[in-house]
């Protein structure tokens, strides 16, 4: 039973959070006090009877995880903080300020957010990868808290969540819905209506309990309903009041994301009672170790060179070997597996490996909460269908989280399906993100050993596979750096330079065998790292030849090789500037939208083959050779 003196705890713990709220906004400005305020009464049970944190030690294997999915409530996170001791006052009163930890939304530059969040509709997927983890991999009691805002429930990503929750039994997983009715611009969809979203749960599979999100009682019973259900996850669903407790607030439009004025401030206080500071001793976790993990010698896949491979067929093959000898190693696949060769972890390492089924924002998602337990996800699907997960990468790296990502079938070359299953956006997109590696193998071996090296890379790294078999030109012995290149033709006669990758780099090949025949000597490089990107060996070449580069590149014009080779000559950042000859630089890529066809037909019609990369030299170097050409 709840005790007189719990509930009078839990309401003081509750206005001081409202309180801190209100006064952290104020000072700073700007916030969301009144979207914190809703949440208060939830959190203050959450906090003081039922998260197990050790916060001396955020990556205890035995914590309880807690996301806040509504970031844009991070006065209350930070308010919650400060009850707990980890914070001070002066710390809470330097919110959204420059260099402050407490940033307007909640990042992992403080070491007890695991995950970044503020793009709403992702703390839920992202707890099912934490649940993922909890149940099946760790083998550990913890539970899985996540804290969602009503507006973010149109989210379709959301209700992937729901589904693979449940699909997965997640057990450990508590989502609570604070349904305080009121969002950005006026109500929500459903309002108040809280039978719609526990119809909508209950439909999925999932216990859904109703309750007053601001009776102590019911909050209490709620949370101890959801710890003990052992075979569903559980989701609260909270009836509050946006702006609780201070009556030229609570329940009234026009407040979203506005600070309180200092008179205001002071008056809304008072309201409440008065400031407190109390700290309280959250609960330690309970002990326990996940399974230990035996490492065993990596023995990668390799190809006999003149051997016709797909890439995406090396992938499958090195993910499989990687499973064998780093038991940390997780897969992840889109029902796409029997095309990325998923297929072969699946089968030979079931027990680490999740099904995400067409659900790729879950997949990115499901792969950022298991990497916050230690883990290292592969994730593969189509490339062309990452897209619809893009906004899950971009705050992937606002999180500092540590995912693998495979995109399959990229470009024309991959034939007859035509432009909805041809990436040709792909490698601009994963540019685009901060702190990314992109790399684009040509053939098998090269593939093996950059899958090797994705393992311990941190960030998000991307992998582009290609559909098609593709010679294999490199022996086992060669080695492949990841912001290396290999120059794979070289003289001290070369006219121009020929730059491709992946596909390309053997349509390349092809048109320096067609140019030598017709006396007329060019450098090949194989520019796989895409980024970071070898800006030394391009420069070098350029100074070798006369600044003939040709690039040719399977993706749209912008923002792809191309680009990242403009960028090597353009001293962007820190890279070195480049004082060779003039830049006479010839991009080959997809220009207009594609249609089916053999691969052959597709490269030739996209100006991307041997025949254009031909001409395209040819008309470098016209000037030097004359009517020979």
């Amino acid at each position: 039973m709840t005790t007189q003196e719990q509930l009078h705890q839990w309401h003081e713990l509750a206005q001081q959070l409202r309180i801190d709220s209100i006064r952290a906004t104020t000072v700073a400005g700007s916030g969301h006090p009144t979207s914190s305020m809703s949440s208060a009464d939830l959190m203050a049970v959450l906090l003081t009877n039922y998260l197990h944190y050790d916060f001396d030690n955020p990556h205890h294997p035995n914590n309880d995880r807690f996301i806040l999915s509504k970031g844009h409530a991070a006065p209350l996170l930070y308010a919650m903080y400060k009850a707990a001791g980890v914070i001070t006052d002066e710390e809470l009163m330097s919110l959204r300020q420059m260099g402050s930890r407490l940033e307007g939304h909640p990042t992992p530059v403080l070491p007890w957010v695991d995950v970044a969040t503020g793009s709403l509709g992702q703390g839920l997927p992202i707890g099912v990868g934490l649940g993922l983890a909890g149940k099946y991999l760790d083998q550990l009691p913890y539970n899985v808290w996540v804290l969602l805002g009503d507006s973010e429930t149109a989210e379709g990503s959301v209700w992937e969540a729901f589904d693979h929750a449940a699909h997965y039994t997640l057990d450990n997983l508590i989502a609570i819905i604070d349904v305080n009715r009121l969002g950005q611009r006026g109500q929500t969809e459903l309002g108040w209506n809280t039978q719609a979203y526990a119809n909508r749960a209950k439909a999925f599979g999932w216990q859904a309990i109703e309750i007053d999100g601001h009776n102590l009682t019911e909050i209490d019973q709620a949370f101890s309903a959801a710890i003990s259900i052992n075979d569903r996850p559980t989701v609260i669903i909270a009836r509050t009041k946006k702006g609780k407790g201070v009556a030229s607030l609570e329940d009234l439009g026009g407040w979203h994301g506005k600070a309180l004025k200092p008179d205001a401030a002071k008056q809304a206080i008072a309201e409440l009672g008065g400031e407190r500071h109390i700290t309280i001793q959250v609960a330690q976790p309970e002990p326990g170790q996940p399974t230990l993990l035996h490492p065993q010698p990596l023995q990668l896949p390799t190809y006999k060179q003149g051997a016709e491979v797909a890439t995406r067929r090396a992938y499958g093959d090195a993910l499989k070997a990687l499973g064998a000898a780093q038991p940390d190693v997780v897969a992840l696949d889109a029902e796409v597996s029997n095309s990325t060769y998923t297929e072969d972890f699946a089968e030979a390492y079931p027990e680490r490996y999740f099904e995400m089924y067409i659900a790729e924002q879950q997949m990115v998602a499901a792969a950022v909460g298991l990497q916050v337990r230690q883990y290292k996800p592969f994730a593969a699907t189509f490339a062309a269908f990452l897209t619809r997960a893009y906004d899950f990468v971009r705050m992937a790296a606002i999180s500092r989280a540590n995912i693998k990502l495979v995109g399959s079938h990229a470009g024309v070359s991959i034939g007859q399906d035509g432009p909805s299953q041809m990436a040709l956006e792909d490698l601009a997109a994963f540019r685009a993100v901060g702190n990314s590696t992109v790399l684009y193998p040509c053939d098998a071996n090269q593939t093996a050993k950059l899958v090797e090296q994705m393992s311990d890379r941190q960030g998000i790294v991307y992998l582009r596979t290609t559909r098609e078999n593709t010679p294999v030109i490199y022996g086992i012995e060669e080695e492949f750096s990841i912001g290396g290149s290999k120059v794979i033709r070289s003289s001290d006669q070369d006219q121009a330079t020929i730059i491709g990758a992946g596909i390309t780099l053997h349509e390349a090949i092809k048109a320096g065998d067609r140019l030598k025949n017709e006396g007329i000597t060019v450098r090949i490089i194989d520019a796989y790292s895409v980024k970071p990107i070898d800006v030394q060996t391009l420069h070098q070449a350029a100074n070798d030849t006369e600044g003939n580069l040709v690039v040719v590149e399977d993706h749209w014009q912008e923002g792809g090789l191309g680009a990242a080779v403009l960028d090597a000559f353009a001293g962007i950042g820190d890279l070195p500037s480049y004082d060779g000859p003039p830049l006479q630089l010839i991009k080959l890529a997809v220009h207009h939208m594609p249609g089916s066809g053999t691969p052959e037909e597709l490269l030739h019609a996209a100006n991307i083959d041997a025949d254009a990369i031909v001409e395209a030299v040819k008309s470098q170097v016209r000037h030097l050779i004359g009517t020979r050409v």
